[in-house]
């Protein structure tokens, strides 16, 4: 029954689709040239590979090359603190030190903190490119809009992690148990920026995983486990001490920005859109590039 009410949903999302008038597509329209660069298409997995390799290494070395003011982020961290405490909310040290108490449990949040965070978000990609092309475009927008934006907090707001704050307990799980795969602690921590905490895309990311399975998922079974990745990763970004509730909450914001930007950019959001590809012609850019080299 689930199956059927899904296939129903998806004929009914095609059917309601944005059309096209006649004057947008005129040859020569400016309307034309917009409807055509909005208009879904089936992705390149050649370009798609390139396109994000050169993506998140164009994130990773701005995010890093944002200078690590100290000061200003253990101070942030302290400001954070207060507030969360005002709030009554201020409840990570007390997690982070139940949870490091169980040994196996923390050494499993810390693998799960250093890899899943790629894992998941790249497959959840690949899922999306495989069977639902014509969504493909606007749910990666999602996520590229989220992490651009992302970027600017790290530059304008330097953060401290808890496990990093001065004058406080929390411990950092990763240094303690030795835990192999993480660049927020140990040997490879000058290879990330250490005070780039706020907002957190360990929430962003698998937030946008989330929605994007139970949104598109037909299986009950997989609907449920696409809303508790998300709630399992804020469990571990706060055991681990790598974040703050209000990070999270920055993460969720940086999400709602990617989310707008993609509504805004193909008039539906990404589940709405058809599930596969209603224009087969070539993209304009592809179509330009071709004459130009006649």
């Amino acid at each position: 029954m689930g199956e059927a009410s899904v296939k129903t949903l998806e004929t009914r999302t095609d059917v309601s689709s944005p059309t096209v008038s006649e004057l947008e597509t005129r040859p020569g329209s400016d309307r034309a040239l917009l409807s055509r660069l909005r208009s879904p298409r089936r992705p390149r997995i050649w370009f798609e590979i390139v396109l994000i390799a050169v993506s998140y290494w164009t994130y990773s070395l701005i995010r890093n090359a944002v200078p690590e003011q100290k000061g200003a982020a253990l101070a942030n961290a302290d400001w954070i603190w207060g507030v969360e405490r005002s709030l009554g909310i201020a409840i990570e040290q007390s997690v982070n030190h139940a949870v490091n108490s169980v040994t196996w449990l923390i050494v499993g949040m810390n693998y799960y903190y250093a890899t899943l965070h790629f894992i998941v978000t790249i497959s959840v990609l690949v899922w999306i490119y495989r069977f639902h092309p014509g969504r493909y475009a606007a749910t990666r927008l999602v996520l590229f809009a989220t992490t651009g934006v992302a970027l600017v907090g790290y530059y304008f707001y330097p953060l401290a992690p808890p496990r990093l704050m001065n004058g406080q307990s929390f411990v950092d799980t990763v240094l303690v148990h030795h835990t192999w795969g993480s660049m927020a602690s140990g040997n490879l921590k000058h290879m990330s920026n250490q005070y780039a905490a706020m907002p957190s895309m360990h929430i962003g990311w698998s937030l946008w995983c989330g929605l994007t399975i139970f949104a598109v998922a037909s299986a009950p079974w997989a609907r449920i486990l696409g809303l508790l990745y998300p709630t399992a990763t804020l469990v571990v970004i706060v055991a681990t001490a790598n974040h703050f509730w209000l990070d999270a909450v920055g993460g969720m914001l940086c999400l709602a920005f990617g989310f707008a930007l993609s509504r805004t950019w193909y008039g539906s959001l990404p589940h709405r859109l058809p599930r596969h590809p209603v224009h087969v012609g070539p993209h304009p850019f592809s179509a330009a590039l071709n004459r130009f080299r006649r």
